[in-house]
């Protein structure tokens, strides 16, 4: 539940913060015509994704077998690949993004476009709205349950669109810079878990070798099908006995990550300095 939450969470509010920055600028430049273009845009993007979402289903549920463990394998991989550019991506956008899509809508407003503005509001939400549909995907695979996985997803979309709109209505005093720090460090740690089960998928399909095939077997203390087992697999990657390729790759991921991603960083600002 709470992987599915994160993600829906962390997805829908950087699309709600996007689209809310858009809402605002055009309300506060007197160009509210441009909210109907800006949600036309919106719900397309959100009708694709539903839709890749759907194609993404229906393709695994097709599958069976080593196939099936190939695909879930390579799944994995690219949610991971994908969940930590966003990441970092997002990180490092975070400090100015705000005054980038300012100047996206006034380039837009002033070549008079109303195509414009639904493209600029469809590309930010759909490419949120693929990635959550990728991560999800991955995220199932290792869900305690259909139930507690729906309800987190839905709630985490709820908690996004209401953050978003107080942001919106200027009425929230959420810190966004510490939202996002602490998200992102439970995000890169579910990403190693997304890494370490595709290399186990792998392991099953004959594609990988585990040279060790269990480094430890604890599953006789804390089982694996449990439900605090299952809630650890879902949210940290939790395996009772994995094999020495997922425990190296999970601690190298996991190490690399971290380190880079708390490491201080220079603003655009310092950066410019430096190269003068």
């Amino acid at each position: 539940m709470l992987g599915s939450l994160l993600i829906t969470l962390r997805e829908g509010l950087e699309a709600a913060l996007i689209v809310g920055i858009i809402l605002a600028y055009l309300a506060r430049t007197d160009n509210r015509q441009g909210f109907k273009p800006v949600w036309l845009g919106t719900s397309a993007a959100v009708l694709v994704s539903l839709i890749a979402g759907v194609i993404i289903y229906f393709t695994a549920g097709e599958l069976s077998g080593r196939g099936e463990e190939i695909f879930e394998g390579i799944a994995m991989f690219i949610a991971t690949g994908v969940l930590t550019w966003m990441i970092f991506w997002m990180r490092k956008q975070a400090i100015d993004i705000k005054a980038h899509l300012h100047a996206q809508i006034q380039s837009v407003l002033t070549s008079g476009s109303s195509l414009g503005l639904a493209l600029l509001a469809f590309i930010a939400v759909v490419r949120e709205g693929i990635e959550t549909v990728l991560f999800l995907f991955a995220a199932t695979r290792v869900a305690e349950s259909a139930v507690s996985f729906t309800v987190g997803g839905i709630l985490g979309l709820v908690i996004a669109i209401a953050i978003g709109y107080s942001i919106y209505k200027g009425t929230s005093r959420l810190n966004l810079r510490s939202f996002f720090n602490v998200t992102s460090l439970v995000l890169i740690i579910f990403a190693a878990g997304l890494l370490a089960h595709g290399i186990h998928e792998f392991h099953e399909a004959g594609v990988i070798p585990p040279i060790i095939e269990h480094v430890w077997d604890i599953n006789n203390i804390l089982p694996e099908k449990s439900t605090f087992g299952r809630f650890l697999t879902a949210l940290v990657g939790y395996n009772g006995n994995p094999s020495l390729v997922e425990v190296v790759a999970y601690s190298i991921f996991l190490l690399l990550a971290l380190w880079s991603y708390f490491r201080p960083v220079a603003t655009v600002k310092e950066a410019k300095a430096i190269k003068h």
